[in-house]
């Protein structure tokens, strides 16, 4: 087929010339002579000694400042734990009810509720002698009151009928005073109490899912 090709596409297909042999410009690799592999004992003396090398300096990651944060935290709570447990002393408290077993613990209470408002609704169930409602130091209330009737009898059945009473559109609880009546009893902020309190509820009303 070439044949029939013009002479200027013929010039196309003349094979190229052989590529001149060069020789290596060095021995190959396995031709090589390598020089023998001795041993390193003799240069034992020359190196560092392990007991005057210095520690390796320690560096904390932002999880460890961060979990040695809340160690601190959490032995410092448990200190202030400690140490307000071994002063908390409620028969000393001078704002106290007199007589605790004819006391009321009244829990949950509306914010907005008065001291007289809580009379009022509590009155029904016999002679009240003192109403006690607890503050914070700012004056903000608790949330919770004590109340003292003129009888035990009183008490006793006002413990049973006034749980789960409405005040204010909440619904409150209601116990016998634990605190100078028992003497294990710790409250609440001393990792004692009963029940839950209302920032759980809140968060478990959060996480359970809405009704479709």
């Amino acid at each position: 087929m070439p044949d029939f090709l013009p002479d200027f596409l013929m010039g196309l297909f003349i094979p190229r010339p052989a590529i001149e042999y060069k020789p290596p410009p060095d021995k190959l690799l396995v031709d090589k002579v390598r020089e023998p592999i001795t041993g390193v004992a003799q240069y034992i003396h020359l190196f560092e000694d392990p007991a005057d090398t210095p520690p390796k300096p320690i560096i904390e990651t932002k999880a460890d400042k961060r979990s040695k944060r809340h160690l601190e935290k959490a032995e410092v709570q448990a200190y202030k734990m400690e140490y307000s447990i071994a002063c908390w002393n409620p028969v000393e408290n001078e704002k106290a009810t007199q007589d605790p077993y004819k006391t009321l613990f009244v829990s949950r209470i509306n914010y907005e509720t008065s001291a007289s408002k809580l009379r009022r609704e509590f009155k029904k169930f016999g002679d009240i002698r003192k109403v006690v409602m607890v503050s914070d130091r700012s004056g903000k209330p608790r949330g919770y009151a004590f109340i003292e009737y003129a009888h035990k009898s009183d008490m006793s059945y006002a413990y049973k009928k006034a749980d789960g009473i409405k005040i204010d559109g909440r619904r409150v609880l209601v116990d016998y005073e634990r605190g100078r009546t028992q003497k294990s009893w710790l409250p609440r902020r001393l990792g004692g109490g009963k029940g839950d309190t209302r920032k759980a509820r809140k968060k478990v009303r959060e996480e359970s899912p809405s009704k479709s």
